[in-house]
């Protein structure tokens, strides 16, 4: 059991999904602090005051609790499609670049398939002779044209 652990562990999508965790995790706390100290400061003046805040009270006046804070809500998002943005810079477009000087196509359009005429399987490779599923021979390329 120890045994199949390891070699669990030591697999190679293991290490990569968690260096990727581990480096997205670090741009995250970047990104949070670029929106907590300069996004979030300028959502706040957009109110037109610093003790103002953007949003909505709902129950007692100057209750945390009960105050619908829109200038949070924008700045999440903010910093949501700044991570995006940021992940995919750094980290997805590399990547491509990488797999395609290995001859792979990693995040692009798949590739395109068949429909079995019997058993109405759609993800058939397009140069399929026969069936993954019902096993029936297909139709060549030639003949359905």
């Amino acid at each position: 059991m120890l045994k199949g652990f390891r070699r669990f562990l030591s697999h190679g999508d293991i290490v990569v999904t968690a260096t990727g965790l581990v480096v997205a995790l670090a741009f995250s706390t970047l990104i949070q602090a670029f929106t907590t100290d300069l996004i979030n400061p300028i959502v706040n003046r957009a109110s037109g005051s610093h003790s103002v805040k953007l949003g909505v009270q709902l129950g007692a006046k100057g209750s945390a609790t009960t105050f619908l804070n829109f200038g949070a809500f924008i700045s999440a998002i903010i910093y949501f499609f700044i991570f995006m943005i940021v992940v995919y810079i750094f980290i997805v477009a590399p990547y491509r670049r990488a797999q395609a000087r290995r001859g792979k196509s990693v995040f692009g359009e798949p590739a395109p398939t068949q429909t079995c005429p019997y058993c109405l399987s759609s993800d058939l490779p397009l140069g399929a002779q026969r069936c993954r599923y019902c096993t029936s021979e297909l139709p060549s390329e030639d003949a359905a044209a």
